[in-house]
């Protein structure tokens, strides 16, 4: 006859030792040929596609490294899309733990990059050469210099948004030292 053992079961489930499960874990393996690590990182398998690949850590950052999400797509349709991404995501704060880096290594963000554009400068421009192109574009469209010119009304503003954007983002990189 049996003994009966005593149970370490409480009756509640965070009282229980660990690995005292009976049922099997369901763990997905990375899709990496060779890989044995837990694949839980999902990947598109194409452009604009549903079907995924599951990769651990390592293998989705050498998948993603090269990625061009807007590949295939049209001048327009890209901008529609990053609209519409920006549009869901407003409420979200925009990830900055890049922030302590220097510019031009993936730092900046997408409006950044735009003013940049339009100041005519590199990604690795620190912010005395943004002052410098600001201050040459701005006198070139300045309506005082050419009154009555809608055109270089509208440049100017532009210039002066896009001047506004790279200031207030190097505001937040000496702010957070």
């Amino acid at each position: 006859m049996s003994r009966a053992r005593r149970s370490m079961d409480w009756g509640f489930p965070r009282w229980r030792p660990y690995g005292s499960s009976q049922e099997a874990t369901n763990v997905r393996i990375c899709d990496r040929h060779g890989c044995d690590e837990p694949g839980d990182c999902p990947a598109p398998k194409a452009p604009n596609s549903r079907d995924r690949w599951y990769f651990c850590q390592k293998h989705a950052a050498e998948y993603n490294s090269k990625w061009d999400y807007f590949e295939g797509l049209e001048k327009a349709e890209k901008e529609e899309r990053a609209r519409a991404e920006r549009q869901e995501s407003a409420g979200y704060a925009e990830s900055a733990h890049y922030g302590w880096a220097g510019s031009g290594d993936g730092s900046r963000s997408a409006d950044e990059m735009r003013a940049l554009e339009v100041l005519g400068l590199e990604a690795d421009a620190d912010f005395n050469t943004v002052k410098k192109a600001y201050r040459a574009r701005a006198k070139e469209v300045h309506p005082d210099v050419k009154p009555g010119d809608a055109e270089a009304a509208r440049q100017f503003q532009l210039i002066q948004t896009s001047y506004e954007v790279l200031r207030a983002a190097e505001e937040r990189r000496e702010w957070r030292g």
